[in-house]
């Protein structure tokens, strides 16, 4: 049964990755986020792109700076992108940790440490130098804080499913097996969801960024949080 259902998973995360990179090019947000929404929808399936149309999706011309100011859009946006950079850096450590059988603490160490180290120097501080300090060094120094919160958020979301996944499903500790991507993409949802209040309460604080909007141009108006 679990075969039947990890099967119809990734038959659905396919097409919903492939609605979302096409789709997502004709709305109105910045690079960063497109490109995060993609990564988030491979992670997450029909979650993701629901997300994204919910979330993110213009529902009409003009109206995304609007519609994105709602707080709680800041914040699942400020997710998102949380998710999609540490994700990248977790899922790599998954891997390298698995195939050189490292035992289990350290290879939560592996993902812990790069996945900070990608969402923190990459997602966070590069893609976002230009509104978080304007050099790449007042980045990485304006942007630690609010990853590492949102990091230990996702990541205490995380460790517990893929540790009792792990143990509960044969097969699923090695990346040839589909139950390893499955259990991943399990334990990133969770972790999004515990992730959530955090970015919630940094965007509030204005210690993240969540939704932009990006006009042709390279035009992006600020948003003001509802």
């Amino acid at each position: 049964m679990l075969d039947g259902v990890m099967l119809l998973w990734f038959l659905l995360t396919a097409a919903s990755v492939a609605f979302v990179a096409i789709d997502i090019r004709s709305t109105p947000e910045s690079p960063v986020m497109k490109w995060g929404f993609v990564l988030v929808t491979a992670y997450s399936g029909p979650i993701g792109a629901f997300l994204y149309v919910l979330g993110c999706r213009e529902p009409l011309p003009g109206t995304h700076e609007q519609y994105v100011s709602a707080r709680w859009r800041q914040a699942l946006g400020s997710t998102m992108h949380c998710v999609a950079g540490d994700g990248v850096g977790i899922l790599v450590g998954a891997v390298v940790g698995s195939l050189l059988a490292l035992p289990r603490l350290g290879e939560i160490a592996l993902e812990y440490v790069l996945g900070f180290g990608f969402g923190w120097a990459i997602f966070q501080a590069l893609f976002m130098k230009d509104m978080a300090g304007g050099t790449y060094r007042k980045a990485m120094a304006s942007t630690f804080l609010p990853e590492l919160i949102s990091m230990n958020m996702l990541m205490s979301g995380m460790v517990p499913v893929m540790v009792i996944a792990m143990k509960a499903i044969p097969r699923s500790h090695h990346p040839s097996s589909p139950a390893f991507w499955f259990v991943m993409s399990m334990a990133l949802l969770v972790g999004a969801v515990v992730a959530y209040p955090a970015n919630w309460w940094l965007v509030s604080n204005h210690l993240k960024h969540g939704m932009m909007t990006v006009r042709p141009g390279g035009s992006m108006p600020g948003v003001t949080v509802r």
